[in-house]
Order: C-alpha cells, then structure tokens, then sequence
C-alpha cells in the first residue's frame, strides 16, 4: 500500500513514520510538511527513495498513491482529510479530528462512501491492555458502579527547549489540554464503560503562567449511564509532572493502568495480579492502528476502527469539559478570566 506522511512534527517523525517504515506492507511514497527542515530530516530516516513536497495536492494528483496518514496539528487537519477522501484516498487522521464540535461539522460534507474510508488516530485504544481491562470489567471482576480516577501529565516543559515551549504555546491557543489528551481518555472510557455522552457535572482549570494563551491545567467530574463517576484531570507545560495513571475502582476490586507502560495491576479478595505487555507502549499501539488501516484499505476490514463517529464523540465531550470549566473560571473571577 502506497501511502504518503503529512505532518512531520513529534508523533508524525518520532512514531508514525518508524511504523509506515516497519510495516511490510506499506511502502512510503511521499513525506510532506511546511517545513524543510523537517522534510530533511525525515527524508533522512526515510531514505532517498521517497518524495519530498510541501504541497499534499502533490501527493493527491498521484494515482499511484494509495492512502494518506495525517499527523498535522488539529487546526489544519480537517480540510486535508476531507480533500484526500475526497480525492479517493484512503486517510488515517490524528486526533483530533478538528479543534471544536462547530469545526468538525465540514465533515457532515462527505458521502458514506468517504467517511468509510477515513480512520481517527485514538491510537492508544488499539493497545492490548484496553483489550484485557475491557475484559475485567466486561467480566464483573470489579463489579459496578465504579470510581475512575484518570490523571493525564505530559508535555512537560523543559525550560531549555524554547522550540517545544513555542509550539505547546501555539497549541493552548487553539484549545486546553482536554481537547487534545482528552480525545483518548474519553475513548478509553467509551470503549471500556460501553456509553459515550457522560454528563459533565463540574470542571476547572488553571493557568500556572499568566501569560500563557490558555489554562494548561484542566479537570472534571463527569458521570456515566451507570452512576459511574469518572475525575479527569489534564496538563501541560509544568517543570515537573505528576505520575500519569488511569484507575478503576469498584465494589469488587481496583485496577490501575500505568500511563507510561500500559502496565495493568488487578486487586481484588482472590488477590494480586500484573499484566505486562511486550515492547514499549508507543511502538506496539502505532504498529496495531496502522495494521487495522492496511486492513481496511486493502478490503479486509469494511469499516474503520475507530471511525469519524468516534472521534467526534470524543471532541464532543472534551469540548464540553474545556466550556464548562471556562464557564466555570469566568464565574469564580466575576467575569474576568482569562480562561
């Protein structure tokens, strides 16, 4: 399968490209981004072979080319998804899918047909581990209702990379950390809880550095069709990071997935029990998310796992997170936050 990368920033260089390289069925027929400098060094990786370009209309008027992924920030990525299906492609799109529930209605645009063919980066819940954890609470071993404690730290910010400073800045300013992180979170709990429109019962958020665009700290309490209650939080851009951690807590026992791993830890009264998975988190889950996209693109899936219809139902609750604590931050300040 002929397929093109547009988009050469962290995720798109540092792991969809190792991926695209890895997978015996994908040869990389075209590298695209704004930048030159980012292209060389990707043409680097990538081997002299492969095209160059800044221009995805390029890449778009070659029939030989079978699929696009897109690893490009969110503000750009809807309008190039919706021109490669469009011109009959095959596309793999980053979450999220847009920056706001209002932006991702251009996808209302696409026929069936072309949203059949469209694929969203919720790479995390192709990992093994949401598969076992799925099982344990399909399986009762918690029981229910359950408590769930998500707490989301990345994107720490190293007072000596000015470059990773900047470009984190420019993305505050198009949506807080719960747009972007939250995108997968709210999946993991829609994929392992089966519901997928949780009520938002309160929010915040907080910005640690007043001249930062947006709050780079965000939290929420929010409630299930069951009476579970999930407390999210969300951050970005502090020197140091609090451990990153999904929990489970039930009538029956308490699960943790480790943020870092994906290593799985199971209580309960029959006892203890750790699961470990091979290789590293971000290789396994990259290689799983693109074998399920060469799988559709060559007929042997029929439908996209996950699809535009998750993404979107992602975005949605983030974006209902990110209003309810701006709502929140506006009255708590009298109307003049700046959150």
């Amino acid at each position: 399968m002929r397929t093109a990368l547009a988009g050469l920033g962290d995720i798109g260089a540092g792991a969809h490209l190792p991926a695209l390289l890895r997978h015996p069925q994908v040869e990389l027929a075209a590298l695209v981004d704004v930048s030159a400098e980012r292209l060389d060094r990707a043409h680097a990786t990538a081997g002299s072979g492969v095209r160059t370009t800044t221009d995805l209309d390029e890449v778009l008027a070659d029939d030989t080319v079978d699929a696009v992924v897109l690893a490009t920030p969110p503000w750009v990525t809807t309008d190039l998804a919706i021109r490669a299906v469009r011109a009959g492609r095959y596309v793999l799109a980053e979450k999220p899918v847009a920056t706001s529930v209002g932006a991702a209605a251009a996808y209302d645009a696409l026929t069936e047909d072309e949203t059949a063919r469209l694929q969203v980066g919720l790479t995390y819940r192709h990992d093994p581990a949401i598969e076992t954890l799925a099982g344990w609470l399909r399986d009762g071993r918690l029981g229910r209702p359950l408590l769930v404690r998500a707490h989301i730290y990345d994107e720490r910010r190293d007072p000596h990379d000015e470059e990773h400073t900047a470009r984190l800045r420019r993305t505050l300013a198009h949506g807080t950390p719960v747009v972007h992180e939250g995108a997968h979170v709210f999946d993991w709990l829609t994929v392992l809880l089966g519901a997928s429109s949780p009520t938002v019962d309160d929010a915040w958020a907080l910005r640690t550095d007043a001249d930062l665009p947006a709050p780079n700290l965000v939290g929420a309490r929010l409630t299930y069709a069951d009476s579970t209650v999930a407390l999210v939080e969300f951050g970005w851009l502090t020197d140091a990071l609090p451990r990153s951690e999904v929990t489970f807590l039930g009538p029956r026992g308490h699960a943790v997935l480790h943020g870092s791993t994906f290593d799985l830890e199971l209580t309960t009264a029959d006892g203890y029990e750790r699961v470990e998975f091979d290789g590293d988190r971000t290789t396994r889950c990259f290689d799983r998310q693109l074998t399920r996209f060469v799988e559709l693109a060559t007929g042997e899936r029929t439908r996209p796992e996950p699809g535009l219809a998750a993404g979107r139902a992602a975005l949605e609750t983030s974006e209902r997170v990110a209003t309810a604590a701006h709502e929140r931050s506006t009255h708590d300040d009298g109307g003049e936050s700046r959150a």
